[in-house]
């Protein structure tokens, strides 16, 4: 029995199409959770009008690299600076979270981190209370 080329040419389309949708779907694959140092942040008393920056510090603990898809600060108030480029495996990084503190009284803000981490979306939380000048300077 002889073998058409097409054919021959048909099955190596479709294993060379296997060969791409098994490597996409390693790519896409779920890191497992970050590890956070923290995701809570307290500042106690700060002074209005003087914005004030946390720095979030994580590592991907897993074995394909980390990819930061969104950072959503919950309020105009706040403003996040994050790593655009894939974590490796092994490596660690920075979220900063600015609060422009312009409004006295007490504060909860939080920012939402997207990523193909296998936990889904982690909210980072600063908390305080803004201060007037007039009551910094008693």
């Amino acid at each position: 029995m002889k073998i058409k080329p097409s054919f021959l040419i048909f099955l190596f389309v479709m294993l060379a199409g296997f060969a791409v949708s098994v490597n996409a779907q390693d790519a896409t694959k779920p890191v497992s959770a970050m590890t956070w140092k923290t995701t809570t942040v307290d500042l106690g008393k700060i002074e209005q009008g003087k914005p004030v920056t946390v720095e979030f510090e994580f590592t991907n603990p897993s074995m394909v690299p980390l990819i930061i898809t969104a950072v959503r600060p919950n309020c105009g108030c706040t403003v996040a600076d994050y790593p655009k480029e894939p974590i490796a495996p092994g490596a660690s990084g920075k979220i900063a979270v600015t609060y422009n503190a312009a409004a006295s009284g007490a504060f909860t803000k939080s920012t939402t981190v997207s990523s193909n981490s296998a936990e889904g979306n982690t909210a980072l939380i600063i908390k305080g209370e803004v201060i007037t000048k007039e009551l910094t300077t008693n």
